[in-house]
């Protein structure tokens, strides 16, 4: 079940090699500070971003005590591991799993900022004079498909490993009632997993707050005489079908949700 790691950092170091992704992400990170800047909620976003960090730097720490809770076993059941392989081992682990999860935090670096620039329009739009709000909500959408742009590969990426991992894994948990492998070489991949799903659940929830959107502009009343220009305004942003987009396909929490459902009952 460890097999996925090695693999999706090759994936990922390729693109970053070829100064394709790099580029196209760093583009993306400084119009989001941008935008957060010009909107006064950097602050705000700061915080949600250590919640962030906090979670893949322990699922990282996890794989690493699990790690070595698993080499500390193989020493005392005399499998004879030389410390240099032992080392070496570690090392390996440390980073591949370092490249995935550093590239699920990038993507969800960037959905985190997506989802906390929609709350900051939700509230901004209360005050909002009715003509403005086509206005900003075309540059909220379009700051929405230029970051979902910019990480669509990494999301296919992290899918990949996602994928393959979740059928070793369970090989290696059916083989556990037969001498096996024993529980702490399985955690990696949880973790990992986890990590994957955390991000692809945070992607969708994008898609599902720009569908809110339309009726709490329907709910505000902007004055006397506005009735037809905010019914207007609100099939307008209906329409334009803001979300966060993966190869022009827009990802939404029921996608994933039956996307993982169907995986599941594929791979048992």
């Amino acid at each position: 079940s460890q097999v996925p790691l090695p693999v999706g950092a090759i994936l990922v170091l390729v693109p970053v090699v070829l100064q394709q992704q790099q580029h196209s992400l760093e583009e993306t990170f400084v119009v989001l500070q941008g935008v957060s800047l010009e909107r006064r909620y950097e602050d705000w976003n700061m915080r949600q971003r250590r919640w962030d960090r906090a979670v893949f730097i322990l699922l990282w720490l996890g794989i690493m005590v699990a790690m070595v809770t698993y080499d500390c076993l193989a020493i005392d059941s005399k499998l004879a591991i030389p410390s240099r392989e032992l080392v070496v081992h570690l090392s390996l682990i440390a980073l591949f799993s370092g490249v995935v999860l550093g590239l699920a935090y990038g993507t969800a670096f960037v959905c985190r900022s997506l989802r906390i620039m929609l709350d900051n329009f939700c509230c901004d739009v209360v005050e909002m004079p009715l003509e403005h709000v086509p206005h900003n909500w075309n540059l909220t959408q379009a700051v929405l498909r230029k970051a979902s742009l910019s990480v669509e590969s990494s999301l296919l990426v992290l899918c990949l490993v996602l994928a393959v991992t979740v059928p070793l894994l369970l090989v290696d948990i059916g083989a556990l009632g037969d001498g096996g492998a024993p529980i702490p070489s399985l955690l990696p991949a949880v973790l990992v997993s986890t990590g994957v799903l955390y991000v692809l659940f945070l992607a969708a929830t994008v898609s599902d707050q720009c569908a809110q959107v339309p009726a709490l502009v329907n709910a505000i009343s902007f004055g006397e005489s506005t009735e037809l220009d905010r019914q207007q305004t609100v099939l307008y942003i209906l329409h334009s079908a803001a979300g966060f987009y993966v190869f022009g396909t827009r990802l939404t929490f029921a996608m994933v949700i039956k996307l993982v459902y169907i995986w599941c009952i594929v791979v048992v």
